[in-house]
């Protein structure tokens, strides 16, 4: 069964160490009066060998800081580091080089390739590159996901949460510096989701990764040690250790104070 963050200690690496960073990190889309701020100067460290949480509306620049922090995207203005090195600038081949070989990714629509049995999903991206995975790791990882009776199966032949389990591994089978989640467990029922989020602690914990998840739900982010709110394109807030509970009261807060601005703005009827 799956477990939360208060019943966890944090992952064995110091967490004054950063896995990532961004200064000043700006991205707007659009041009002139069109231009929609999506990221407003953010700053933000992603400490090493935690499990990280960010939250927020919609709109309010989540997914967004993950894709700039993971070099999916280009950064408007600021900067942004993986451990030393800065990314911001880096040209698009160093850049592909850089999320290959230092940063997991697991996403909501788990990007499994259906004619590849779960072990073959697993290693492709080492396979791609032409790099041999570490026996002994990927075993351990197989076994920590729990997915030993499965290794032969097929997309097809796994449920929802076997999958996952599978994109999982394959975002730790590098041994990444950072790996992001972006809402992992957003296609799945709540028993298959609560299993997953079991397997992201425990890759803190026992693995020693580095976990940043997005997500909108109040439980998945109380796995996490720390959480991150957004709020129009700013870190405005931040929460650790967090309960399911405490999670949903302060993004109640959010909403109450978005909708008495959302009133203020309102022009008044007369009569």
């Amino acid at each position: 069964m799956s477990r939360t963050a208060a019943e966890h200690p944090p992952g064995s690496a110091p967490a004054d160490v950063t896995a990532a960073r961004a200064r000043g990190l700006t991205k707007a889309y659009g041009q002139g009066e069109a231009a929609v701020l999506a990221l407003d100067a953010v700053d933000v460290d992603i400490a090493r060998g935690r499990f990280t949480a960010v939250m927020g509306p919609s709109g309010s620049g989540k997914s967004t800081l993950m894709h700039c922090l993971a070099g999916l995207d280009t950064v408007s203005a600021g900067r942004v580091w993986l451990g030393d090195t800065e990314i911001t600038g880096l040209r698009e081949r160093e850049l592909t080089r850089l999320r290959r070989d230092r940063i997991g990714f697991m996403f909501q629509s788990f990007n499994l390739i259906p004619t590849l049995n779960a072990l073959e999903n697993i290693t492709l991206p080492m396979d791609i590159a032409g790099h041999r995975p570490d026996r002994e790791w990927l075993d351990r990882v197989v076994d920590t996901l729990g997915l030993r009776d499965r290794l032969g199966h097929r997309p097809a032949q796994l449920s929802g949460g076997q999958q996952q389990r599978v994109a999982c591994a394959r975002a730790l089978l590098s041994r990444p510096e950072l790996i992001f989640a972006d809402e992992p467990t957003g296609n799945l029922d709540s028993r298959a989701g609560l299993e997953v989020l079991g397997f992201l602690r425990e890759a803190v914990d026992s693995l020693g990764q580095t976990v940043v998840m997005v997500t909108h739900d109040p439980g998945a982010a109380a796995h996490s040690d720390v959480v991150l709110f957004l709020a129009d394109g700013r870190i405005v807030d931040r929460m650790e250790h967090p309960t399911a509970e405490a999670v949903l009261e302060r993004m109640k807060r959010f909403d109450v104070l978005r909708a008495q601005a959302d009133g203020a703005a309102l022009p008044v009827e007369e009569g």
